[in-house]
């Protein structure tokens, strides 16, 4: 017997403002046409004006509890991914508990920018197997408007605001793979490769928060690379094949690095949640997002095998199996 990680609920929340690719066209040289034939990106959500992470953040996790049939005092602990936090400290997840009422447990932030939420993920499961925490809200929110060069057309299309949010709680299971829960992670970083994704401002170097700088064929090439390795290597930890996989839950940053990757792993393209047309790429929220959203659809059913993987500055990348 050991404890698994059982998704409990999702939720998600996306801001009013929808920003259409023809937004771009006064501002940039570019179009819709070449938006879409490039990234597969239609529109993006920004947040208002006063409206922050820890806002989004909140808002996705009450959707959570509330499908979960759970209220904020019976979790255990909060785990935020972001890289785009409310302050430089406290932690924006200790904001989110005190929004959502909770007065018990702990509560911190993650970053490992878009692979944020497969890190926080699997930080969460680390807690439940070993008996620190039976409940666990993990979150992946971001709110990348506010750190965009709105004159670089490479990277200020790309990317846009959301949250999402996935409560996980222990459960006996037999140790084996037909168990439900997560089965397996794999996380990976190497440092070496910081500079093809970065924001060029921080607050021990530049006292700034600096703007979002991108090598974007350099990392598209490791991205499909990565993202298929990684994939591979969570399902044989889990004793799984490519054939076991009801749905990928890939990282929603670009439609080619998406089809690139199930091309590798020989997974057709119906068993793929898509939500970059309506998204963007929303970093360490993408996954969480597209987890709700395909839930919210119906799509996952009982025992079926999810895996999610993503790839993000550092650069960091990893994996999740589970059984839904």
């Amino acid at each position: 017997m050991m404890r698994r990680s059982v998704v409990r609920g999702t939720g998600h929340y996306l801001p009013e403002r929808v920003v259409e690719n023809s937004y771009f066209e006064s501002m940039l040289d570019t179009t819709d046409e070449w938006i879409r034939s490039r990234t597969g990106i239609e529109r993006r959500h920004f947040a208002a004006e006063g409206e922050f992470t820890s806002d989004l953040a909140i808002a996705a996790a009450r959707q959570a509890l509330e499908r979960a049939g759970m209220v904020a005092e019976d979790l255990d602990a909060i785990v935020v991914a972001t890289s785009t936090p409310d302050l430089t400290f406290p932690a924006t997840a200790t904001i989110v508990q005190a929004g959502l009422g909770m007065q018990r447990g702990f509560a911190y932030d993650i970053q490992a920018v878009c692979a944020g939420f497969v890190f926080a993920l699997s930080n969460a499961d680390g807690l439940i197997k070993s008996g620190q925490a039976d409940r666990v809200l993990v979150i992946g929110a971001e709110t990348f408007s506010r750190i965009m060069d709105w004159t670089d057309r490479g990277t200020c299309v790309l990317f846009g605001d959301g949250a999402g949010a996935v409560i996980l709680e222990a459960v006996e299971g037999e140790g084996t793979s037909d168990d439900r829960g997560i089965l397996a992670t794999d996380l990976n970083s190497d440092g070496n490769l910081r500079e093809l994704l970065y924001v060029d401002g921080g607050v021990s170097r530049t006292g700034t928060v600096g703007f979002l700088r991108m090598q974007g064929n350099l990392v598209f090439r490791h991205a499909v690379e990565k993202l298929a390795a990684t994939a591979k290597r969570v399902l044989d930890k889990a004793g799984l094949t490519p054939g076991d996989i009801d749905w990928l839950v890939p990282h929603q940053a670009n439609l080619r690095i998406i089809v690139g990757t199930a091309q590798k792993m020989q997974l057709p393209m119906d068993k793929v949640v898509l939500t970059v047309a309506d998204h963007g790429n929303t970093s360490a929220a993408s996954i969480p997002l597209a987890l709700s959203v395909a839930d919210t659809q119906g799509k996952f059913k009982p025992g079926d095998v999810v895996v999610t993987e993503a790839i993000g500055g550092g650069m960091s990348w990893g994996s999740v199996v589970l059984r839904w």
